[in-house]
């Protein structure tokens, strides 16, 4: 297997240098089309990288990933597998993280090669890429759902509602909502705990998002923290915790944890997460793309970064599953790889999540940078 595997990776990096090649020789890189640019309400392109003087690039050699705790598993994962292909000729790859937004303050400052993210990227944070010259390819790589979790000695909860949760987490809830009564009248009198994501964790924006409205709004008298097996923990632990995380994370610890079904206020009833609900996209607003975020100057400049993030697509299928997450549909894949090809730049979230879209409807959107 290592020697398929390896003969694979060789393939994928003679094939990387010839696609970006002539991305970059037909002007797909670091480019949008003139409909881009005059398309209502969206963001204008910032100037390509040719058109910059200093691009800011990570400097040396080898691989630089930061960004999400909920994607560091894959990348760690593929990181692994693709330095097994390479044997003693494998770059240096070094996989960190610090959550999707303390990610892309190193991504787009240039220090970082590939920025793992939970959600898509912000406005914000395209401005400043934009204006430091970070191209960026944005490739979905898995399927995750936010998952609403409570300790098993809770028997009173089986569901809750999208206003529920914001009843219990806006920012207004703050020092008021505090206990389980106060979220439905037929829950018991018991203190309300709450875990979720630290504020520079992309999870901490989508479920913010889709449940407050922004993706900073939020109270802030909770256990909070970046690490999603410290969140696990502090649930598994407290009979009153109210929690969200990861999908991966929760089937990782069935044992010490329960789901709430989520009622999303469409008809159709609270919906259990699942890879069958995530597929079928039943499971909302919390199913969610997970992404890779390429700096495309670097994916130019680095033939070891072109096969690694070739290598990534090619795998992902099969490893993402080794590590709880939801693989793309096969069609998710091929549109990735060919945007790398392309070397298609920007972003089609324009800057907030689309839980209603499925992959396919978004990778053929038209991006914007």
């Amino acid at each position: 297997m290592t020697s398929n595997l390896l003969t694979q990776a060789k393939t994928l990096q003679a094939k990387a240098l010839i696609g970006l090649s002539f991305a970059a020789a037909f002007g797909f890189v670091g480019c949008t089309t003139q409909n881009q640019a005059t398309q209502p309400n969206s963001l204008q392109p910032a100037a390509t990288s040719q058109e910059v003087a200093n691009p800011v690039v990570p400097a040396g050699t080898g691989i630089q990933i930061d960004g999400s705790s909920t994607v560091f598993p894959i990348s760690d994962a593929i990181a692994k597998a693709f330095k097994q292909t390479q044997g003693d000729k494998a770059p240096q790859i070094d996989v960190k993280f610090s959550g999707t937004t303390g990610g892309f303050r190193k991504f787009c400052a240039g220090e970082t090669d590939i920025n793992d993210a939970s959600r898509p990227i912000l406005k914000e944070e395209m401005e400043v890429c934009g204006k430091n010259g970070v191209r960026y390819i944005e490739l979905p790589v898995a399927y995750d759902a936010l998952t609403i979790a409570i300790n098993p000695q809770n028997t009173w909860a089986k569901d809750i509602t999208i206003e529920e949760l914001k009843k219990a987490w806006e920012p207004s809830a703050q020092g008021k909502i505090t206990n389980w009564k106060q979220i439905r009248a037929s829950y018991p009198d018991r203190p309300l705990k709450l875990y979720g994501a630290g504020k520079d964790s992309g999870t901490f924006d989508y479920f913010n998002e889709v449940t407050n409205g922004k993706p900073k709004e939020s109270r802030t008298d909770y256990t909070a923290s970046e690490d999603d097996n410290q969140l696990v923990a502090g649930v598994s632990q407290d009979p009153n915790a109210l929690g969200y995380f990861g999908l991966g994370y929760y089937e990782d610890h069935q044992d010490k944890l329960k789901a709430l079904a989520v009622d999303y206020g469409k008809g159709a009833g609270a919906i259990a997460p699942s890879r069958a609900t995530v597929e079928n996209t039943t499971y909302r607003p919390f199913s969610r793309p997970l992404f890779i975020y390429v700096n495309a100057t670097s994916s130019q400049r680095k033939p070891e970064l072109q096969a690694f993030v070739l290598f990534y697509i090619q795998n992902a299928k099969k490893l993402v599953e080794s590590v709880n997450f939801i693989p793309l549909p096969d069609e998710g894949y091929r549109l990735s790889e060919l945007h790398f090809y392309r070397g298609k730049v920007g972003t089609v979230f324009e800057g907030k999540p689309q839980p209603d879209l499925t992959i396919s409807e978004l990778l053929r959107k038209q991006a914007v940078f």
